[in-house]
């Protein structure tokens, strides 16, 4: 009973504590400007299925990309056992499910998952500390991201370890007739380590077999509420990220609606009183409250897998720019506001903002809007939503952009064209080639 206790009060703890860093999680992302997202449902649905469920942008790198689907879809597959610990846990049984007559089979064929998450777990810890792929060791890549990455892969390699050994324990317990663990037959890796187990006695069998068991729960239950602290969030956050993402093409670019509505007026298009009569409080984005609740999401979904950063051909041409660093960098201003909100209101200010203090304007600058990171982002993120919102910020409230495109928009502004001539001199190129006559 004292056991029965001690399980359900670590599950209870488990739960609650995951709700609160969830609901955290919930309350910032919240801080983000309003945007309605109801259209297209079928189409929605499918991309998510294809790309979250069926991780199809992952395979674009084919041995990354498979390696992923086997930690992904095994470490899922493997905690479907969690359903038995937890009854066991709760009511002081063993193997609860061992009646089933295919209970050894389905144990083998989680066994089976688990050597495949620990193979991929391996060769992604060597790839990235030892091969030392150059997109997990950008400048952004501090080390908290590298420190993060491999906790969870060793986390995992543990887990799947302990699953194994409790398995092999359990199995030699059985041959010996111990009351406690029910005959359940051989399971197909598990029996091929009772060697390494051999001339153990039954107490030290019990040990391993119980350490392995409440080291798997109580490790996939802190590994639950070590996620929302780390880029691992995506497990969770990717379905509705990829559902709420972004369906017209990537390259499309959409428009403040007072701006277009100005426009409109100023051709004639339509009259003054159609246009919107709400007030701007400012244009495109300083800080991240400045941003979309999806651009937030973007930030906390993101997978910090330098796709995004590999592909840009600004940083590829030495830029300064990095569109992972933005999403990076959007993700923690968004922390230290939401902490500093929760703690003093939602006046809180400590006189930063996620322009200037955590994301430079040679950094927006350097972005072609070329889009080839959100093509290839795994979870749908839009990094130029975020750089574009910024940008106009530069441009149409602090009037600080570049000089070449302050002085086109002068020559828009007088000319009607980004060039320097007006538009009675417009056609002067063509005078010696008699086109006019």
């Amino acid at each position: 009973m004292i056991t029965n206790i001690i399980f359900i009060l670590v599950l209870l703890s488990a739960i609650v504590f995951f709700s609160i860093n969830v609901r955290v999680i919930v309350q910032n992302i919240k801080l983000g400007k309003a945007l309605d997202i109801k259209d297209n449902v079928a189409k929605r649905w499918k991309t998510m299925f294809w790309v979250a469920l069926g991780q199809s942008k992952m395979i674009k790198r084919p041995i990354a990309g498979v390696l992923h689907i086997m930690v992904y879809v095994g470490f899922l597959i493997v905690n479907i056992e969690m359903l038995e610990i937890l009854i066991d846990g709760a009511t002081g049984s063993h193997r609860v499910f061992s009646f089933l007559p295919f209970y050894s089979t389905l144990v083998s064929f989680f066994e089976v998952f688990a050597l495949m998450v620990m193979t991929a777990c391996i060769f992604f810890l060597f790839r990235r500390n030892i091969v030392k792929v150059k997109r997990f060791h950008n400048t952004e890549m501090t080390s908290w991201p590298k420190l993060d990455a491999n906790i969870i892969l060793t986390t995992e390699i543990l887990l799947m370890s302990a699953f194994l050994s409790m398995n092999t324990a359990d199995q030699i317990l059985q041959s010996l007739g111990n009351i406690h663990y029910v005959e359940t037959g051989s399971f197909l890796l598990s029996s091929m380590l009772i060697p390494l187990f051999s001339g153990l006695s039954e107490s030290t069998l019990i040990f391993i077999e119980r350490f392995g068991w409440w080291f798997h729960i109580v490790g996939v239950f802190a590994f639950l509420n070590y996620i929302p602290y780390s880029k691992h969030f995506h497990v969770f956050l990717a379905f509705p990220n990829v559902y709420y993402s972004k369906l017209k093409p990537r390259t499309y670019i959409s428009n403040m609606e007072s701006i277009t509505n100005e426009v409109k007026i100023a051709m004639g298009l339509i009259e003054e009183p159609e246009a919107s009569d709400e007030e701007i409080a400012a244009f495109g984005a300083k800080d991240v409250k400045d941003l979309s609740w999806k651009n937030l999401m973007d930030a906390y979904t993101c997978t910090e897998c330098g796709r995004c950063t590999a592909v840009c051909p600004a940083n590829l041409t030495g830029k300064k720019l990095s569109p992972r660093k933005i999403i990076m960098d959007t993700r923690d201003r968004l922390e230290i506001l939401g902490k500093g909100i929760r703690k003093s209101g939602k006046e809180f200010t400590d006189d930063k903002s996620l322009l200037g203090n955590y994301i430079s304007a040679e950094e927006l600058w350097a972005c072609t809007t070329c889009n080839a990171c959100t093509y290839e982002c795994p979870v749908n993120i839009d990094h130029v939503s975020i750089i574009l919102d910024l940008r106009r910020y530069i441009f149409m409230e602090e009037s600080a952009a570049p000089s070449p495109i302050n002085a086109m928009s002068t020559n828009i502004e007088n000319n009607g064209a980004p060039w320097q001539y007006s538009a009675a001199d417009r056609n002067n190129w063509a005078e010696e080639l008699y086109i006019n006559e």
